[in-house]
């Protein structure tokens, strides 16, 4: 009897991963609980645990390959030598994005350990659509260019399409004809989480995963973020994010804003304090200073002129700490992640937010006096973009502060236990 490995969905906006390490040779005993294999997911290393004992009789996705969520990856078996159909148990057991209704496509064998055999991995730029996700995309009115694909080369298949399309299915509407990307998970009081400028709720998949044992995790993709609405408007503005966030809760909920988000954290607790139960600022923005003007001004032009990696490369020093980007591995492994988000943001959206932002800027310094929800704010003490958290916190009455003294402004990221502590004992005295 065979076992398999599949790519785990870890948290909410987990919808890949890219395989690092089998620190176990082929033909190895693994025991359950033992680790099988490493993987990355935008931002973080993650070690897999075997949930069975049993030899690595088989695998599918080679060191470097990134699949989605809910591939095969491997075959445990157990006995070394029992009969292994490695084709067959493909078909039955490798299922890309969870869709049980999906066939996917026959894998061929990609490593035994009675030999290697080498399949094709992903490669190019150009959009491959299979004549059957065409048809498909057709019957359901979508358009295929903007889909993901995940067959070979990037081709869009019939389960991406078929996903695509029950992903738009999930939107939650906020107002006439706008309707957003809100992932969610867990049980229990509701926290909900607003990305930064440029970035959708994949920045918080670090602390998604730990809220969630405990709460229900809602992130926010904004509009024109990932796949929510963007409705032809000049700018977009944290009044307008707030009410669009006001619109998705029922009932009061924890909000957690980083970086513009924290504005529209503000925003909506100024606005619709009943909505509020508690609020933690993430590096808050509430004034753009010139050189903040100056990153925005280029994040919007190289998303427009050059590609995500290009873009991800400029943005990097803005975004984390010396002592984190000393370290080469974890460099590229953070370039990767950005490069990922980034590319989730079209540039003409990116313009509305930068303008809306801009609009925004001051707004509100003075009227953080009238805040009466509890307030806690984290700050990274090398943060080139939002210096100011300091003096945010005196400004609002009885609001209390963390800083993390060693990371940047994407303290989500670079410091993300800091930031899941503060969150859950900030959380946890407001229940």
């Amino acid at each position: 009897m065979a076992t398999p490995i599949k790519m785990p969905k870890l948290g909410m906006t987990m919808s890949e991963g890219t395989v690092v390490e089998w620190p176990v040779a082929l033909a190895s005993l693994v025991d359950k609980g033992s680790i099988v294999l490493r993987i990355e997911s935008e931002k973080a290393e993650i070690e897999i645990e075997a949930t069975a004992t049993g030899f690595l009789r088989h695998i599918y996705v080679e060191v470097g390959q990134t699949v989605p969520c809910g591939t095969l990856l491997a075959a445990l078996t157990e006995t070394v030598d029992e009969a292994f159909d490695a084709v067959a148990f493909s078909r039955e057991h490798d299922a890309p994005n969870a869709l049980a209704s999906i066939t996917p496509a026959a894998t061929p064998p990609q490593r035994e350990a009675s030999g290697i055999a080498k399949r094709t991995g992903r490669s190019g730029n150009r959009k491959a659509v299979a004549p059957a996700a065409r048809a498909l995309a057709k019957t359901l009115g979508i358009d295929p260019e903007p889909i993901p694909g995940t067959g070979p080369g990037g081709r869009v298949i019939r389960a991406d399409v078929a996903a695509w399309a029950a992903a738009r299915e999930a939107l939650v509407e906020v107002a006439d004809g706008v309707r957003l990307e809100v992932p969610t998970s867990g049980a229990g009081d509701e926290i909900l989480l607003l990305p930064g400028f440029g970035t959708d709720a994949s920045v918080f998949a670090l602390q998604t995963a730990v809220l969630s044992e405990r709460y229900r995790v809602r992130g926010v993709n904004p509009r024109g973020v990932g796949l929510s609405d963007a409705p032809e408007q000049e700018a977009y503005d944290p009044i307008q994010q707030a009410a669009d966030a006001a619109a998705l809760i029922d009932n009061a909920a924890h909000i957690v804003g980083a970086s513009m988000g924290a504005a529209v954290a503000i925003e909506l607790a100024l606005g619709h304090p009943e909505r509020v139960r508690s609020l933690t600022l993430i590096t808050p923005v509430l004034d753009v200073s010139p050189r903040l003007a100056a990153v925005l001004d280029t994040w919007c032009r190289l998303a427009a002129e050059s590609s995500p990696a290009t873009l991800a490369t400029a943005l990097l020093p803005w975004m984390f700490a010396d002592q984190t980007l000393a370290d080469a591995h974890t460099r590229d492994r953070l370039h990767r992640g950005l490069a990922s988000i980034v590319a989730r943001v079209p540039s003409v959206v990116l313009e509305r937010y930068a303008l809306g932002l801009r609009r925004w800027s001051g707004s509100r310094t003075q009227e953080l006096g009238r805040l009466t929800v509890p307030t806690s704010t984290l700050a990274g003490g090398a943060d080139l973009l939002a210096p100011d958290t300091t003096g945010i916190t005196a400004s609002i009455p009885g609001a209390t502060s963390h800083v993390a003294p060693h990371a940047g402004h994407a303290l989500s990221i670079e410091a993300a236990d800091v930031v899941n502590q503060a969150i859950l004992s900030h959380v946890a005295g407001r229940r």
